[in-house]
C-alpha cells in the first residue's frame, strides 16, 4: 500500500469521525460530558470509548487502513446505546447516518442519557446476534466494494475475474446509492435492475489522482448510457452501432427506426456507475495528441513501445519446419486448432497467426520463423471508426491524429472536428448543441469555442485487432473512472490457469 493510499484512508477516516460532531456536542452535554470534546476527531471516540466502557484498544484499531472504519462505527453503535437505543435500525442509523441521527438525538429533548447500566441490563437473543453480526457483514464488505477493492470479470475469449482498487485514482461516490448489495447492474437471471434512481449523486471523487500512461483502468463503457435491453445486445452490440447500422450511416434515421420497434429494441437508460466496466490500458492522457500509423502509437508525435502482451495478427512465414501445436501452444500461446489465432496460409510454410509481441521476438530469436510481419489494416474508409463522419477516413491501424481534450482547456469547433467533440459536448457534460445555417449554437448562444469541464482519456485494448476501445467510441470521460486494475485472481479457459492466478496486472 503506497503513502498516498494510507493518506486517503486516513483523510475518510477523519472525516467519519468529525462529520457527527454537531450532534454529539449536544448528546456529550446530555452525558454530562465537556461539549467542547465531540468536535476534536479521534479525540471524540476516545471519550465515547471511556464513557461506554469499553476497551480502549479500539482506539487504536481506528488507525488500521479500512478495518478501521468500522471499529469506528462500532465506537457509535456502542454510544447511542448509552442513551437506550438498542433496535437493529437505530444501530444502522448510529453507523451508517451519524452525521443525521446524532443530530437528531442531540437536539430531541425527549432523548436522555441512561447511562452505562442501562445498556449493560439490556439482553440481546441469540438470533438478535446473528443478525446483527450479518448486517454488519453486509455494510461492510458493500463499503469496501464501494470504495477501495472490487472483483469484475473481463469478458474476453478466456473469462478473468480481476481485482481493482478504487482508491488508486480516489474513492468515487457511486451516482445510485440505493441498490442491491454485490450487484452491479441487474439482478442474475433477470432484466430487472438493481438499483433506484431515487436518489441521484452528482459526480464527486475524492481525493482524485491522475492516471498514468499505460496504467490498465477499469471504466463504464461511455456509450453504455443507453442500450438495448436483449441479452445479445446490451454491451455486446451497442445502441449507438445499431442505430448506425439500421441508419445506413445515418444515425438519426437509425434512431427512429430503433425507437419505433420496441418489441425487436426495447430500450433501457441507465446512470454512469452502472454501465458496464471495461478494462483497457490508458494509452492517452488529457492534452496529449494521438495518432496511430502501421500499428504504432504516437503520442506527441513520439512512438510508443507495445506492451510485451499486446496481441494483433502477424503473417508468418516458416523454414519449413513442421508446426508442433504443443509447443505453439505453451511456447507461443497459439492454438493451431482454434481459427481465430491460426490460419494456414495460401503458400506452403506461411501462416497467419495471433501472436503476443514477446511470443513474436520470442520465434525471432529461436530461428523459428524467417520473417514475421504485422497484418496492417490499411483501408481508410470514412465512417468505418470513431468519429464515424466523412471527415475522418481512418483505419484501426492507420488513425487520427487525434487531440485528447482536457479540462480547463478551449477548442475551436469546425465542421471538421464537430463530430469529433459533438458527444462530449452534448452527453458528457450536459449541455444542448446544434449546427444552423452553417453556425454551431451552445446552449442556444451562437459560438465556434468550447472550454471543456473534464479530462478526458483514450483507452485500447492490447490485442490491436479484436478489440472494443476508444477506436470504436472515442474518448473516456474522468467521470468513468472506476479504477485500476491490480490482479488476476481467477482465470479460466478449459479449466484454471493456474500460471495466471494471483498474477499482477501491468
Amino acid at each position: 500500500m503506497t503513502s498516498q493510499q494510507l493518506l486517503t484512508f486516513l483523510l475518510i477516516q477523519t472525516i467519519l469521525v468529525l462529520l457527527p460532531a454537531p450532534g454529539l456536542y449536544k448528546m456529550f452535554a446530555k452525558a454530562g460530558l465537556p461539549a467542547w470534546k465531540a468536535l476534536v476527531p479521534f479525540y471524540n471516540t476516545w471519550v465515547m470509548l471511556k464513557a461506554a466502557r469499553r476497551p480502549v484498544y479500539l482506539f487504536f484499531c481506528q488507525f488500521v487502513p479500512i478495518a478501521g472504519w468500522f471499529v469506528s462505527m462500532s465506537i457509535f453503535v456502542g454510544f447511542v446505546k448509552l442513551f437506550g437505543r438498542f433496535r437493529l435500525y437505530q444501530h444502522a442509523l448510529a453507523a451508517l447516518l451519524p452525521l443525521f441521527y446524532f443530530t437528531w438525538l442531540g437536539y430531541d429533548r425527549r432523548v436522555v442519557f441512561a447511562g452505562v447500566s442501562a445498556a449493560k441490563a439490556q439482553k440481546r437473543s441469540v438470533f438478535r446476534e446473528w443478525v446483527d453480526a450479518a448486517v454488519f457483514a453486509i455494510i461492510a464488505a458493500t463499503l469496501i466494494r464501494t470504495f477501495v477493492f472490487e472483483a469484475f470479470a473481463i469478458p474476453t475469449a478466456s473469462m478473468e475475474k480481476s481485482m481493482l482498487s478504487k482508491v488508486s485514482y480516489g474513492p468515487r461516490l457511486p451516482n445510485t446509492p440505493l441498490a442491491v448489495p454485490f450487484i452491479h447492474n441487474r439482478i442474475p437471471f433477470t432484466r430487472i435492475p438493481s438499483y433506484l434512481e431515487w436518489i441521484r449523486i452528482p459526480y464527486t471523487r475524492w481525493f482524485p489522482r491522475p492516471i498514468q500512461r499505460n496504467d490498465v483502468v477499469v471504466f463504464n463503457l461511455p456509450v453504455g448510457d443507453t442500450l438495448i435491453d436483449r441479452e445479445d445486445f446490451d454491451s455486446k452490440l451497442p445502441y449507438y452501432d445499431v442505430i448506425r447500422s439500421e441508419g445506413r450511416g445515418n444515425p438519426d434515421e437509425g434512431r427512429k427506426i430503433v425507437l419505433s420497434n420496441p418489441d425487436d429494441y426495447p430500450i433501457r437508460i441507465r446512470p454512469v456507475d452502472k454501465q458496464e466496466n471495461f478494462v483497457k490500458r490508458c494509452v492517452g492522457l488529457p492534452g496529449d495528441t494521438l495518432q496511430i500509423r502501421d500499428q504504432v502509437i504516437y503520442i506527441n508525435s513520439r512512438a510508443e513501445t507495445l506492451p510485451p502482451f499486446s496481441e494483433t495478427f502477424y503473417d508468418v512465414r516458416t523454414f519449413g519446419q513442421p508446426i508442433d501445436d504443443a509447443v505453439m501452444k505453451e511456447e507461443y500461446q497459439v492454438d493451431i486448432d482454434n481459427p481465430e489465432e491460426f490460419i494456414p496460409g495460401s503458400q506452403p510454410n506461411e501462416y497467419h497467426m495471433l501472436l503476443t509481441t514477446e511470443a513474436r521476438q520470442r520465434m525471432l530469436d529461436r530461428k523459428v520463423a524467417k520473417s514475421i510481419t504485422a497484418d496492417i489494416d490499411s483501408v481508410r474508409v470514412a465512417g468505418r471508426v470513431f468519429p464515424y463522419d466523412a471527415y475522418h477516413p481512418w483505419s484501426i491501424d492507420e488513425y487520427g491524429p487525434i487531440w485528447i481534450p482536457k479540462k480547463g482547456s478551449s477548442v475551436e469547433l469546425t465542421p471538421e472536428n464537430y463530430a469529433l467533440y459533438e458527444r462530449i459536448i452534448r452527453t458528457y457534460e450536459g449541455n444542448t448543441l446544434q449546427q444552423k445555417n452553417g453556425a454551431i449554437y451552445i446552449n442556444g448562444q451562437q459560438t465556434n469555442h468550447y472550454k471543456f469541464k473534464m479530462d478526458y482519456f483514450w483507452m485500447m485494448g492490447d490485442n490491436r485487432h479484436n478489440s472494443l476501445d476508444a477506436r470504436s467510441w472515442g474518448f473516456v470521460p474522468e467521470d468513468h473512472i472506476v479504477g485500476k486494475a491490480s490482479f488476476i485472481f481467477m482465470s479460466w479457459e478449459n479449466g484454471v490457469r493456474w500460471s495466471r492466478l494471483l498474477k499482477g496486472i501491468n
